[in-house]
Formats: structure tokens, C-alpha cells, sequence
């Protein structure tokens, strides 16, 4: 897959977190992801159509996204519930417009879905295009997370 199509959804995932979180987070070395096993607690996942087919997922482990919507809200957050499975369905959002937005800055034109939510130890997140999974894993000081980019070729 094209590091152009990558790159957006790099810089938007840190500007986001940054913005809405205070959070700064640092990108790990991008990998071909083989499983749909989740590599995390919580996870956002947002269908796109448009010249291409793919999805975007966006996957937390418990610490670090009760760190996240704690500095959102501005107060304490101690467990996974609905409120934090809202937020995180929200960062997705917000991650995959100003992906978008920058993916359409170079003349890829693509759409997003409504983005959906899942939870639980060792959850499957089901890509729903035949390309290539590409994960980029991330650190904060909160804990991990993982975005993983996958469209049709």
C-alpha cells in the first residue's frame, strides 16, 4: 500500500489526540497485520467508499483510552463504558475526516460511514476489503493504541 495513503491518517491521528486530549503520541513502524485480533480493549471502525473500498480502525487498550477521555472531559474516568465507547467512536471520526481531508488535498476523494464501536479482551476487528492490513501501533504516556489502514488496491 501507498505510504501517501498512510501518511494522512499518521498525522491525523497525532493532531487529533493532541488537540482533543493533550495527548502527544509517537508512531511505531508501520506493519503488515496478518489476523483480525485486536490489539487492544476498545475499537473504532469507520467504513470508506469513494475510489477505493476500505476501513479505518483505530483500537485502545484500557488505560490509555480512559487517560484520553479523562483529559477530554476533564474529569476521571476509571472504567470502559458507554460514555468512553461514544468518545472513542467520536476520536475515530474526527481521525478519519482529517484523513480524509488531507487524502482529498492530493485528489483522492473518499467517504466516510458511520463509525462503529467494539469491546472486549482479544475482539475481532473484520476489515471489510480484501487489501492489504496495514497497523501502526503507538505510544503515549497514558498507554497504546493502534490504527490500522485497510483499502482495496
Amino acid at each position: 500500500m501507498d505510504a501517501k495513503l498512510i501518511n494522512p491518517f499518521i498525522n491525523a491521528t497525532i493532531s487529533v489526540l493532541e488537540t482533543m486530549a493533550f495527548i502527544k503520541s509517537t508512531a511505531g513502524k508501520p506493519y503488515l497485520k496478518k489476523d483480525d485480533i485486536a490489539k487492544g480493549d476498545v475499537t473504532g471502525v469507520i467504513g470508506m467508499t469513494g475510489e477505493a473500498n476500505g476501513t479505518v480502525s483505530v483500537t485502545f487498550d484500557e488505560p490509555c483510552i480512559l487517560k484520553v477521555v479523562s483529559n477530554m472531559f476533564g474529569e476521571e474516568m476509571a472504567e470502559l463504558n458507554s460514555e468512553v465507547a461514544d468518545a472513542v467512536g467520536e476520536l475515530t471520526n474526527m481521525i478519519s475526516g482529517q484523513a480524509r481531508r488531507q487524502l482529498e488535498e492530493q485528489g483522492r476523494v473518499f467517504e466516510g460511514a458511520i463509525p462503529s464501536v467494539i469491546t472486549g479482551k482479544n475482539h475481532r476487528i473484520a476489515h471489510i476489503t480484501s487489501g492489504p492490513k496495514i497497523a501502526i501501533p503507538f505510544t503515549t504516556d497514558g498507554g497504546n493504541f493502534t490504527i490500522e489502514v485497510c483499502i482495496d488496491n
